[in-house]
Parts: structure tokens; C-alpha cells; sequence
């Protein structure tokens, strides 16, 4: 399995307004390219910085193929949402993170 990370620091004066846009439209679009089978959302909690709050969000992926499948044909178009909704008020970084083990 692969997840895709997506952290993201959210200024406070849009924070709810960023949640609700995440739950209800971004993850069910980003669910709809059928390249992911579940999404989480995280709010980092050992944050430094008090200027807004940081948020990861987990788009677990069968394989490795398939979510370079997803960054070459959809990304681009579902990130543009984003920016044109929220702007410079987002700041985000992505990382690709491949299961090695899992054990309970």
C-alpha cells in the first residue's frame, strides 16, 4: 500500500471553512478518481508554530502505479481548487509513503 500525504497549515481565518470544503467536496472528488481506496484527516497536534493549524491528510493507494497515475492525469485540476478557493492562506507540502509493515 502507498499513502499519499498532503500537510497543510491553515490560517485561522479560514480553518473551519477549509475543513468543511475538505470533507465535503475534496475528499469525495479525490474518492471519485477511484485511484484511492479511503482518505483521513489529521490535525497535527505538536505544532510550533501558533500562526494557524497543520493538517494531514492520508490518501491511502494500492500501488505505486496507480498514484503516479493519479499525479500525471488528475492532480493538477483537483489542487487548482484549492488554490483558487483559499490561496496563500494554505501552504501545503506533499510526501508518498510506502507500507512496510503493519503489525497489532
Amino acid at each position: 500500500m502507498v499513502i499519499y500525504n498532503v500537510t497543510t497549515h491553515v490560517e485561522p481565518s479560514i480553518e473551519d471553512a477549509w475543513v468543511e470544503w475538505m470533507r465535503e467536496i475534496h475528499l469525495p472528488e479525490m474518492l471519485a478518481t477511484k485511484k484511492f481506496k479511503s482518505a483521513k484527516i489529521f490535525k497535527v497536534v505538536n505544532e510550533q508554530d501558533k500562526g494557524g493549524t497543520s493538517y494531514a491528510v492520508q490518501y491511502h493507494c494500492i500501488s505505486q502505479e496507480i498514484l503516479k497515475q493519479y499525479i500525471e492525469n488528475e492532480a493538477q485540476l483537483l489542487r487548482k481548487a484549492g488554490e483558487e478557493k483559499f490561496g496563500n492562506r494554505i501552504l501545503f507540502f506533499r510526501t508518498e509513503l510506502q507500507l512496510i509493515e503493519e503489525q497489532s
